[in-house]
């Protein structure tokens, strides 16, 4: 990837697996990259990895089910840089139980608590970021948010198992479509993607793809050229059917 001149980016849940590759790959690319996670100790550790390889990376803790988390991020964008490039909500969590990859619980006896939270962290968050940080990209009428979803979410693939991850990640597509078609005119390109089955904490050891191949497309849809698509699902650089 070629590099850019002082852009900025925020990924969330940054602080390991898709999120930290991320925030690693943006940063060996130009942009200045600020990673953010709830644990702080855990934030301030990968922020000094990253700059140990000599990148140029920083660090705000955010939870993204605080609104003033949310709000306390902005304020300390527009402080410390006056502008957002970049946002990728990839902060998520998976309450479903399951064994060897396979889901374990019926929607008819899933426990609504976790959908409840499961939609809280997935979709809720990332659209209270939507909402406090596009006001930066407006500004500067150029942006790219990517939103992290799951072929799990599609509808045109829907089946049963997962319950909560499915309906938050179905969800956060349609919010995709919304947000992008509201900013159609604003030079910010909204997108969400599938980075596939990967070897993180959520996905497991037995995952078939690295982390270097979940983030590929997040980065390609971060750099994305003015008139590029809007409002779609990729994965691995192209688009699937909702």
């Amino acid at each position: 990837m070629s590099r850019v001149a002082e852009k900025v980016a925020v990924v969330t849940g940054a602080n390991r697996g898709i999120g930290l590759e991320v925030a690693k790959s943006l940063a060996a690319a130009g942009f200045k990259t600020v990673l953010t996670c709830r644990d702080e100790a855990k934030g301030k550790e990968a922020k000094e990895a990253l700059k140990s390889e000599g990148l140029d990376v920083d660090f705000q803790a955010l939870d993204v089910t605080s609104q003033k988390s949310v709000r306390d991020l902005s304020l300390y964008l527009r402080k410390h840089y006056g502008r957002l490039d970049v946002l990728v909500n990839n902060a998520g969590i998976m309450l479903d139980k399951y064994e060897d990859g396979q889901p374990v619980m019926s929607i008819l006896e899933c426990e609504l608590g976790n959908v409840r939270t499961t939609m809280e962290t997935n979709v809720y968050g990332a659209l209270s970021l939507i909402q406090e940080l596009l006001p930066l990209m407006k500004e500067n009428r150029y942006g790219r948010v990517i939103n992290v979803s799951s072929g799990l979410g599609q509808i045109s693939e829907m089946g049963a198992g997962y319950t909560g991850y499915r309906l938050s990640k179905a969800a956060l597509n349609a919010l995709t479509c919304m947000v992008a078609d509201e900013l159609a005119n604003e030079n910010i390109l909204v997108n969400a993607c599938c980075p596939g089955w990967v070897r993180t904490d959520m996905g497991g050891k037995n995952a078939a793809r690295s982390v270097e191949e979940g983030a590929d497309t997040i980065i390609w849809l971060a750099s994305a050229a003015d008139g590029s698509p809007t409002g779609k699902l990729f994965r691995d650089r192209e688009q699937q059917p909702w």
